[in-house]
């Protein structure tokens, strides 16, 4: 159904310091990059990071990656943490989403929220 979702950031060096982190921790690499944008996927271009040149609106909602298993939910989180994110809620079950729902939250640099998530169907 989605092909792709963009994120428009404020600065686009920092922001794929941070995003580089997260998605080598879940197990994707960087599909493109050019002056203006970068992509993340696996075998095409499913994640895109744009220079915005300022920061983005705020209360956008929030992003939810895939990861293989716990291990790559905390993995990607402290990564995250590492590269310049900030904690929105750490590694841990979520029960009221399912009985193996476990997921971290953190907010990017420009303060978007990205979820971490494995067992979520």
């Amino acid at each position: 159904m989605i092909v792709h979702v963009a994120l428009e950031v404020s600065d686009l060096a920092r922001s794929a310091r941070f995003y580089d982190a997260i998605f080598y921790a879940l197990g994707a690499r960087r599909t493109f990059e050019s002056e203006r944008a970068v992509a993340y996927g696996h075998d095409h271009e499913q994640f895109w990071i744009v220079d915005r040149g300022r920061a983005p609106a705020p209360g956008y909602g929030h992003v939810a990656l895939a990861a293989a298993g716990r291990a790559a939910v905390s993995a990607a989180y402290e990564a995250g943490l590492a590269h310049g994110g900030s904690d929105d809620g750490e590694p841990g079950m979520r029960p009221q989403y399912g009985p193996l729902y476990f997921a971290a939250y953190l907010l990017d640099p420009d303060g978007l929220r990205l979820e971490l998530v494995t067992g979520a169907h």
